[in-house]
């Protein structure tokens, strides 16, 4: 049984509000006041989650593997 977690955050200060993230993934992020917020910080591993990090203009959602602490979105430099 796979039981990683993914933690999911967004800096509300660099986000813009696009709404790409609720677009891509309405299950896991919501905009409150303008600004992206994840429906819970810890989800068990999803691609949407993912494409809407990646997605993000300013970058602004991180996801991280809780067991690891490798960063999975965005791309680390």
């Amino acid at each position: 049984m796979d039981r990683r977690r993914w933690q999911v955050e967004v800096d509300r200060d660099a986000c813009i509000g696009s709404g790409m993230c609720v677009g891509t993934a309405p299950d896991a992020f919501d905009l409150v006041e303008g600004r992206s917020q994840p429906l819970a910080e810890r989800i068990e591993p999803d691609e949407q989650v993912l494409a809407a990090a990646e997605s993000c203009p300013v970058e602004a959602i991180r996801v991280t593997d809780v067991d690891t602490g490798r960063q999975l979105a965005p791309p680390a430099d």
